[in-house]
């Protein structure tokens, strides 16, 4: 079991490398870690064949462990939506009644799955790579502690402790920690890891001695920073600027929202060559950017409280300027829904918000999380998305959301009299028939009344009956404008936007706005080869070699024999 003296201490890292290492000697071997908080999730098999959520991290390690993915791997995950409120998934699933629970009080009820998933895959597999969270010795939650010392008491598991050196006071934290623990789990760690050593290894001494005199432990590995390792950050953004090699022609600015989610899926443009890859917190950080440049709007755990700190930053403007001025928007998820015009809840799922305006669409909220595996291929895109005409890629789906295009903008269409088209999965009937001028129109079924005319400069509209009120103030010219008297939204830069894939696909019509359900596009090999060329694509390493770099690393880092005799039969190897 890894556990670390801190969050960022380097875990994850770890516990993957070990996966592979112990899979590269001919071992079965699955990871686990009973409780993840992240907002950066993948979808997998569960219980009965449904498709659930595990944290991104457990969702890599199983491939470095050469295991298929499952629910079971980390049974309980909490996507924090504010400061004091996560949303609760246990097996894969949402469970809404556990997140109105006190957080003490929730472990007594989520225990019981959490020791079955556990004690099930210790039995199914030679070893069992845990990861632990935060710090073993957090002594305010010892009495309702999940993930760390009751997983390694039930699991008998033989502990690392890590910590980040590169912070400084390593040694402090590592003594601390281990002497804050109770003295019968003091006696479950093995070993201590100093992770992102940089310098000169013989400057530690005679530190780690001295730690070992003190408790027994002796320090049995020495791991340089490792720049680019291949993994996603797993607890944050990382706010090194891509290392790609050669001269930048393409800048991708991702905005980070405070409750971004799924960032890990932008770790491959972290690597391509010619790419610069930013994190936008300010309008600053679009300036200057040109047309053949991208902003990504990433997906969000809560997407109108992101939104309203996007306005307020004053990055609603500088997305619409970048967007009218021919530049390169992508909208993944919640950014998809901040794109459209509208955000209705009437579910109290993520609030009610006005929309950006750059893509006619609007976003009503469901109890029901779509979450699920997506193969699609693209129709023929226009403009500067172009090059993913006819191509096929995977991904993945979650999200409260159905979004469909605004009823106006289904209207120009005109369907036969008394037809209706279905959103994309959404079971939203829409009328065929164009609205008058002025009038409002029902996406049947939904309730939601949306005004089919732009408002006066200075107005205020109610959207879906909620009493939304949209921002008078409108994007620059060409961001927003309306058709030809007939109250039909048009997206940015001038036409009518297009469902390029039912549900899930949406362009403007000028081809410079795609906003998309589909998570994982970026770390789709065929994608990356049609929007960055051949040669950016095969820079990147596969997911082998990347798994294979990492247990090198620990295979020479590590004093001889100590990886196998953590799992050797018998008692735990003496500290």
């Amino acid at each position: 079991m890894v556990l670390g003296t801190s969050s960022g201490a380097g875990k994850s890292w770890l516990a993957t490398a070990l996966c592979r290492w112990y899979s590269n000697q001919g071992l079965k071997v699955a990871p686990f870690k009973a409780q993840n908080m992240s907002n950066n999730a993948r979808v997998v098999p569960g219980p009965g064949g449904a498709m659930g959520e595990i944290g991104s991290a457990q969702y890599f390690q199983s491939l470095a462990a050469r295991a298929a993915p499952e629910v079971r791997m980390n049974p309980l995950l909490l996507k924090p939506e504010t400061d004091t409120r996560s949303q609760v998934v246990l097996l894969g699933q949402v469970h809404a009644d556990l997140g109105a629970l006190p957080w003490r009080g929730r472990s007594a009820r989520v225990w019981p799955q959490i020791a079955a998933a556990l004690d099930a895959l210790r039995a199914q597999n030679d070893v069992l790579v845990i990861e632990g969270a935060g710090s073993p010795a957090e002594i305010n939650l010892y009495a309702s502690d999940i993930v760390n010392l009751r997983v390694a008491r039930h699991a008998a598991a033989r502990c690392l402790l890590v910590t980040d050196i590169d912070r400084g006071g390593a040694f402090a934290h590592l003594y601390g920690t281990w002497a804050l623990l109770p003295e019968a789990d003091r006696r479950s760690i093995c070993g201590f890891v100093l992770n992102k050593f940089r310098g000169d290894a013989a400057l530690l001494e005679p530190a780690p001695q001295m730690l070992q005199a003190l408790t027994g432990v002796p320090t049995v590995a020495t791991i340089p920073m490792q720049w680019q390792h291949g993994l996603p950050e797993e607890d944050g953004m990382s706010d090194e600027r891509s290392q790609g090699a050669g001269a930048v022609h393409t800048t991708v600015a991702v905005v980070a929202c405070p409750r971004i989610s799924n960032l890990d899926e932008f770790q491959p443009l972290r690597n391509l060559p010619g790419v610069r890859l930013l994190w936008a917190r300010s309008p600053a950080d679009l300036a200057g950017l040109r047309a053949t440049d991208w902003v990504i709007l990433p997906g969000s755990k809560a997407t109108a409280a992101d939104l309203a700190w996007l306005r307020a930053q004053g990055l609603d403007q500088a997305i619409a300027t970048h967007a009218a001025q021919g530049g390169m928007v992508l909208g993944i998820c919640g950014g998809l829904q901040m794109l459209g015009e509208a955000l209705i809840d009437s579910a109290g799922i993520d609030g009610n918000a006005p929309g950006l305006g750059l893509l006619p669409l609007v976003t009503r909220f469901e109890p029901a999380k779509t979450v699920r595996r997506t193969r699609v291929r693209f129709p023929a895109l226009q403009g500067a998305w172009a090059a993913l005409s006819g191509l096929q890629a995977s991904g993945y789906e979650i999200h409260h959301g159905q979004t469909v295009l605004h009823p106006a903008a289904m209207s120009a269409a005109r369907p036969p009299e008394g037809a209706h088209t279905a959103a994309a999965g959404a079971g939203i009937p829409v009328s065929a028939a164009r609205p008058p001028e002025g009038a409002h129109t029902v996406a049947a079924g939904a309730g939601i009344p949306v005004s089919a005319a732009r408002p006066p400069e200075g107005a205020h509209t109610a959207a879906a009956g909620a009493g939304i009120p949209v921002s008078a103030a409108r994007p620059p010219e060409g961001a927003h404008t309306a058709a030809a008297g007939a109250g039909i939204p048009v997206s940015a830069g001038g036409g009518l936007a297009r469902e390029l894939i039912p549900g899930l696909a949406w362009q403007n019509g000028a081809g410079n706005v795609l906003g998309l359900y589909l998570h994982g596009l970026l770390e789709d090999p065929a994608a990356l080869q049609a929007l960055f060329g051949r040669a950016g694509a095969a820079a990147l390493p596969t997911p082998d070699a990347m798994f294979d770099g990492l247990a090198r690393t620990i295979d020479a880092c590590f004093a001889p024999g100590v990886l196998q005799a953590l799992i050797a039969p018998g008692p735990a190897p003496a500290a």
